[in-house]
């Protein structure tokens, strides 16, 4: 029986990898998509018989086509495979992937540079949110080389920047989704935020660790995870989120002070593994919860007074400088603008295939 067939490219964007699809490409009917996807990734925990790395941070797709907004450029819809779960999730962004959306639009002929230097508007279907992208495009074409170095990606290559417009309440409808700067949960007090990203933040003392623990030590501790889960699953529903039992949001960040010359040292799981890292827009989520007054950040945040502030959010693996443009004129301060500093690398492109059954 023959196999079904699709084009395809595979970019690393920022800290991950991702498989990236014109729309054109794909079935047409969202249902019938997702099944595809599932057999282009991988339905198992290895992703054996799939393009997958196994792990959440090689699982991703992302799906792109021209934007009829007058605002934007390109539409982008992220779409997370739940690794072992034969499921997907599109309820958040990924900061990561989508700073591959720029590049994978100037190869797949979407965009057409004509300077030096192309910035491309991207309009994120999760969320509604526009980002916009500044390329490096010498002589018309992508540049990958360049000296830019990001934590977590071996080498350095030139410098995408991405720029977020007032992404508050991405997923959640407002930039503090239960309408408290903290709540308590389990008789842990916590702080949700969702500029961006849902994140629940935590301070790592507070669940009986330091918050410099390793990744891998981190993923051992069971009775942690289980107290992240039960605080999950009640914080879920009051951040508009619904039931979150499996859901890739919110993100659980335990937080500690910084060690390294940081606003904050942090610990981030994704759901129910500790990330290496920490995703593009969870650190705006972070770095946002730190300028809030009476957030659980304060008193561990060591953050500067000003109008434009360079934030480093130290992680297991390094750190990632978030800029933020700041409103301080209302009693919880307003985040017009972040920026963030990627990479991206075409890695492959051609024709991926399925079985024809599915």
């Amino acid at each position: 029986m023959p196999q079904c067939s699709a084009r395809f490219m595979q970019f690393r964007g920022g800290s991950s990898k991702g498989l990236y699809f014109l729309a054109s490409d794909l079935p047409a009917d969202a249902d019938v998509r997702d099944q595809f996807l599932l057999d282009a990734v991988g339905r198992d925990a290895r992703q054996i018989d799939g393009l997958g790395g196994g792990d959440p941070l090689t699982s991703k797709v992302a799906i792109v086509s021209l934007s009829d907004r007058y605002d934007a450029d390109i539409d982008y819809l992220f779409v997370q495979i739940v690794v072992g779960q034969n499921r997907i999730d599109r309820t958040a962004n990924c900061g990561n992937i989508l700073a591959g959306i720029g590049p994978f639009a100037v190869e797949a002929g979407l965009i057409v540079p004509t300077q030096a230097q192309t910035n491309v508007r991207v309009h994120m279907l999760n969320s509604g949110k526009i980002c916009e992208l500044v390329l490096q495009t010498p002589n018309g074409e992508m540049n990958y080389a360049g000296d830019c170095s990001i934590d977590g990606v071996p080498g350095t290559a030139a410098p995408v920047v991405c720029n977020y417009n007032e992404v508050a309440g991405s997923a959640c409808g407002s930039l503090l989704p239960t309408g408290n700067v903290f709540d308590i949960v389990d008789g842990v007090e916590i702080t949700c935020i969702d500029n961006g990203m849902p994140v629940v933040v935590l301070r790592a003392k507070d669940l009986g660790i330091r918050g410099d623990e390793t990744p891998d030590k981190l993923n051992a501790n069971k009775a942690l995870q289980q107290r992240l889960q039960s605080i999950r699953l009640q914080i879920g529903p009051r951040m508009n989120l619904g039931d979150v039992d499996g859901a890739s949001v919110p993100k659980m960040c335990l937080i500690s002070p910084p060690k390294r010359g940081g606003v904050v040292q942090t610990r981030t799981f994704i759901p129910y593994k500790c990330h290496s890292a920490i995703g593009v827009l969870g650190a705006v989520s972070v770095a946002t919860a730190c300028v809030i007054p009476g957030s659980v950040a304060q008193g561990i945040a060591e953050v500067a007074i000003g109008n434009t502030l360079q934030m480093s959010v130290e992680h297991p693996s390094g750190e990632f400088s978030v800029t933020l443009e700041i409103d301080h004129s209302l009693n919880i301060p307003s985040v017009k603008k972040a920026g963030v500093l990627r990479t991206a690398r075409l890695l492959c492109r051609g024709e991926l295939f399925i079985p024809a059954k599915a």
